[in-house]
């Protein structure tokens, strides 16, 4: 792991008055790979920003894609031509300046590389890939390409995070000592789900994990070690996971993720001289609750959400476009590589294995 993907999250500087749906610059056309739940909260979100245009949207058949389309205004759709892959139509269209991608994980590498190579800006919605190698080609192929490129943790751009680690770096909390953050629920066993097929990357870890962690990431940065306990089903799929991270300072952090049991869904961070926690859920908090020393009681900070709470991220990725940079600060793809190569560790001490990981193995 190199040096800065050891460091703390770099959050953006807080200005409490800016819109993010604001225009900052040219408008991009959007292109948005898949048609589920997460590709039409992500469009709406979109649709929000002044310079944002939706272009084109992508699905495997022809019905979903112009339903899609039509629900939110896009210009084209696109879906599967015999053996053309709809993604692949839409990363052709020389109308698309920045893909969207929302498929299930485990068809992340393939898209992301063929939008890569066309010559697209890309956001990935996260887990960025299966695993570290794949988000090393990647990265490396975005770097060739000189096109932007990151994944979709859209947690890091909240105002409510950042001002997270604003009291924290303030050392209003003293020495950070202890990091408890989870998000579980009991999700419906449908093994046509992609949360729960093997072939699309199912399970707690590369679905829900990333919350918990980035509390443990934006409060001690990246861990020296990672511990992993957790309960597979009979596909192999985790259904739950509890993670302890171990840093040289010792200071520790206690993440779990469920699909079967449901969790407070909050984080805690305490410190030698109070404690902050986050109201429900920790990915999105409208609240935070701070005790710090000389406190009475926990004093409450509350934020009003923009649209759906992507348009932060969504502005981030757009101003990055707009002013030349292939990577953002607050999601550099160093943290993403980072955070595949802990996953990989954890699925390896829990016995996870994906199909993904074959290819990868056998590749040169």
């Amino acid at each position: 792991m190199d040096h800065d993907s050891r460091l703390p999250i770099h959050a953006p500087a807080l200005n409490e008055q800016e819109n993010p749906t604001s225009p900052t610059g040219q408008s991009l056309r959007w292109g948005v790979v898949a048609t589920g739940k997460i590709a039409a909260t992500v469009s709406a979100d979109i649709a929000l920003l002044e310079d944002a245009v939706l272009h084109a949207v992508s699905s495997r058949t022809a019905d979903k894609a112009q339903a899609f389309a039509a629900r939110f205004g896009f210009a084209r759709a696109y879906s599967d031509t015999g053996p053309i892959s709809g993604y692949r139509l839409l990363c052709q269209d020389p109308d698309v300046d920045i893909v969207y991608v929302a498929a299930p994980h485990g068809q992340h590498y393939e898209i992301v590389q063929a939008a890569l190579e066309a010559g697209k800006h890309v956001l990935c919605e996260k887990s960025l890939t299966i695993n570290a190698w794949e988000a090393r080609a990647l990265t490396e192929l975005a770097a060739i390409q000189g096109v932007f490129l990151m994944e979709a943790v859209w947690s890091r751009f909240l105002p409510s995070l950042n001002r997270a680690w604003q009291i924290i770096r303030s050392g209003e909390l003293g020495d950070i000592q202890w990091v408890q953050a989870d998000l579980g629920f009991k999700a419906p066993l449908d093994p046509a789900s992609r949360i729960w097929a093997p072939a699309a990357g199912g399970g707690a870890l590369l679905d829900l994990a990333v919350y918990p962690l980035t509390w443990a990431l934006g409060t001690l940065g990246f861990p020296d070690e990672v511990r992993a306990s957790g309960h597979l089903n009979d596909d192999g799929v985790d259904v739950q996971n509890a993670l302890t991270l171990r840093y040289a300072s010792g200071s520790h952090a206690q993440l779990t993720t469920s699909l079967v049991a449901s969790s407070p869904r909050t984080a805690t961070v305490c410190g030698s001289l109070g404690w902050l926690r986050t109201g429900a859920p920790l990915h999105h908090p409208l609240e935070l609750n701070i005790m710090a020393a000389g406190d009475a009681q926990p004093r409450v900070e509350r934020f009003a959400p923009v649209g759906n709470g992507y348009t932060y991220e969504l502005r981030e990725v757009t101003r990055c476009v707009q002013d030349g940079r292939t990577q953002s600060a607050t999601m550099p793809l160093a943290h993403s590589l980072a955070t595949m190569e802990i996953f990989d560790d954890v699925r390896k001490q829990l016995g996870v294995h994906y199909a993904n990981d074959d290819a990868a193995e056998t590749t040169p």
